[in-house]
């Protein structure tokens, strides 16, 4: 497992020089209401919309997202669909722009009707032209890329068809970023990927590369003796076959193919799933990481981009979430640092109409005991906070020799379990000024006490509350481990 945080480090001081093909996205989202009368057509009652910067625009924001530069040269026409992506690109800090403007074409445009209830695209409107660039604008889209070359960490180019990246325009770019050392990286659309003959890596998706290899791509060597066929012919030193949710490969000149199943996530979205993909292809090679983590970094990115309305932007805390095990996650995630933590997260339960429950301890030494009381616990409520006893209290409770554990430890420990949905320390002898603050809907404690001895069970009912206590796991002390493992000694 390659290190995550210092990837993510290193991906905030590269810089991508995007080139490719813009376009305006807008979504219309709302529910399907009945069918035409005057045509076989369902009926869409609007009740949103919203717009994005989208095709090789989308690139670009993803790549700011994950905290990297971007330099991005695109094409608008002179008309409001551009006026409004100019407007949007100036708005990000991370990105840098130049746009060529082509008063005889319009900004491609995209606009899909989408169900609100089943995340369905129900119709797509295009305006666009995608006739290729004049020798004019190809001229001037040229001379816009290639003094940003030496900026730039990676080069990407994000092909959509629509007129910016001609053959003439792909291979100005490729050749003048060979010259520089720098790789490059396609996300072609031509079934003749010739033309980007000397790029560092393709990626088509398994359609794309269907066409391109007149296959079927449909098994893993299919696949891989068709990306021999395009390194071959394409003089590029991998190629990445994107396979939606039976995940992707990758196919390096010197090695073994790279194979990662699609992650399993509630697809909401596919639109600019490819563009994220892309992003961080470029963006993770930039920073030094190898074929494989990049891969996976990559594919993992897609999952969340599917999981999310609209062409969604993905940042390295979900691409942290989605690729690091649960239980590594588990401590920054349960364990409150500040008061506001503690605010924010009792504020998003309530509003979600969560139960809310509480117990606590020291927890010094972790058994079957604890483990049966905050099982026990969890399934009274939809929530479970822990409170814990501070290093300072549990000293004054249990004397100078304990705890055995720190409390980070013994929070981190507690973090692990599945039944633990927060956990709080407290420095005071008892939880009750933490019991007021979270304000509980259950007050949990172990069947050894009785209702009146529990701490804050006074608090709890006054506002409604109740007060539960669950059977334990009789002859499981930490006492009595503390001390067998002391050799008896007290």
């Amino acid at each position: 497992m390659f290190d995550f945080d210092a990837l993510s480090e290193a991906m905030t001081r590269q810089t991508v020089l995007c080139i490719g093909d813009l376009m305006l996205d807008e979504f219309v989202y709302g529910e399907v209401s009945r069918i035409s009368p005057e045509a076989p057509a369902a009926v869409i009652a609007v009740q949103r919309s919203e717009t994005d910067i989208g095709g090789a625009g989308n690139v670009a924001r993803n790549i700011a997202s994950l905290g990297a530069r971007c330099l991005f040269v695109g094409l608008v026409g002179e008309d409001d669909a551009g006026a409004k992506l100019k407007a949007g690109l100036a708005q990000e800090r991370l990105i840098e722009s130049a746009l060529v403007c082509d008063p005889g074409r319009p900004t491609t445009r995209k606009v899909r009707f989408v169900s609100e209830h089943f995340s369905t695209h129900m119709l797509r409107a295009d305006w666009e032209s995608v006739v290729p660039a004049s020798a004019a604008i190809e001229q001037k889209l040229i001379d816009a890329v290639l003094p940003l070359l030496p900026r730039a960490d990676i080069v990407l180019l994000s092909d959509y068809a629509k007129g910016t990246l001609t053959a003439r325009v792909i291979r100005q770019v490729i050749d003048a970023a060979r010259k520089l050392g720098k790789r490059v990286i396609v996300d072609p659309k031509s079934a003749n990927l010739a033309i980007y003959r000397g790029a560092t890596l393709l990626k088509p998706n398994r359609k794309e590369f269907a066409e391109a290899t007149r296959s079927r791509a449909d098994t893993d060597k299919s696949i891989d003796d068709g990306a021999q066929e395009i390194m071959q012919l394409a003089d590029c030193d991998a190629v990445l076959v994107t396979q939606s949710e039976r995940g992707m490969t990758l196919v390096p000149r010197n090695g073994e193919a790279i194979r990662v199943p699609g992650l399993p996530v509630r697809v909401r979205d596919v639109s600019g799933a490819g563009d994220t993909v892309a992003a961080v292809l470029a963006v993770t090679l930039a920073a030094g990481a190898d074929w494989d983590a990049s891969l996976r970094m990559a594919n993992a990115a897609a999952a969340v981009a599917v999981s999310k309305q609209g062409a969604a932007v993905v940042t390295s805390a979900e691409l942290r979430r989605k690729i690091l095990p649960h239980a590594f996650l588990a401590a920054e995630e349960k364990i409150v640092a500040t008061p506001d933590e503690l605010d924010a997260q009792l504020q998003a339960w309530r509003k979600q109409g969560l139960r809310v429950g509480f117990t606590n301890g020291c927890f010094d030494i972790l058994h079957p005991g604890h483990v049966k009381l905050l099982t026990a616990a969890r399934a009274t409520c939809d929530r479970l906070i822990v409170g814990l006893n501070s290093d300072a209290s549990v000293k004054r409770l249990k004397g100078a020799d304990r705890p055995v554990q720190d409390e980070r430890a013994r929070a981190e420990v507690l973090a692990a379990l599945e039944a633990v949905d927060l956990i709080v320390l407290f420095a005071e002898d008892t939880p009750l000024k933490l019991i007021t603050k979270v304000k509980p809907n259950v007050l949990v404690k172990g069947a050894d006490y009785t209702r009146e001895q529990v701490v804050g069970h006074e608090v709890v009912e006054a506002y409604g509350g109740e007060v539960r206590l669950v059977e334990i796991l009789a002859g499981h002390s930490t006492t009595s481990l503390v001390d067998r493992a002391r050799g008896g000694r007290v």
